[in-house]
């Protein structure tokens, strides 16, 4: 057990992650394989233009479902080849005050995921073909804890499909 390698912690320690709030999150394709979306050129301007797979359709369709089912707010996203960035912004909910548990950024992410790898899983069951795995397991946040913090996220999501050959998760 000793020669195995441990996770590094990647959240901080004494954060409750159920906290009102925006969060920056990145979730990342298994093996970082290209099955979202597609990046081209051809706006006369040069702006990419992201063309969404089925695949990242349904991650696209699904931002709604997580945002009603967690009474949240996915303020900005943008669906790369391999990855996906979100502002995500939970809510001070009146469900707080109630005998419900507040979800963590985790309970959300995590059913983001899965209702994504369900219905994937449905569309490839009707096409008779093995689903593979979808996801990297876990994901990246940052806390956005100013408003400069904020725009600055905000405009790196804006522009992420114009820097994707220059992205840290091209490939």
């Amino acid at each position: 057990m000793n020669d195995l390698q441990k996770r590094k912690k990647i959240r901080l320690e004494e954060y409750d992650y159920s906290n009102c709030g925006a969060y920056f999150v990145t979730i990342c394709t298994h093996n970082r394989i290209h099955v979202l979306s597609n990046i081209r050129r051809g706006d006369p301007c040069g702006r990419p233009i992201v063309e969404l797979s089925q695949l990242g359709e349904i991650a696209d369709h699904t931002i709604s479902d997580i945002e009603n089912i967690y009474d949240i707010l996915i303020e900005k996203y943008v669906i790369m080849p391999n990855h996906i960035h979100m502002i995500v912004f939970i809510k001070d909910s009146e469900m707080r005050a109630t005998a419900r548990v507040a979800p963590t950024l985790g309970n959300i992410i995590g059913g983001y995921k899965s209702l994504v790898a369900n219905k994937w899983l449905n569309i490839c069951k009707q096409r008779n073909i093995t689903m593979g795995q979808i996801w990297q397991r876990g994901f990246y946040d940052h806390i956005i804890r100013t408003e400069h913090d904020y725009a600055q996220i905000w405009q790196y999501v804006d522009e992420n499909p114009s820097k994707w050959e220059s992205d840290e998760y091209y490939k």
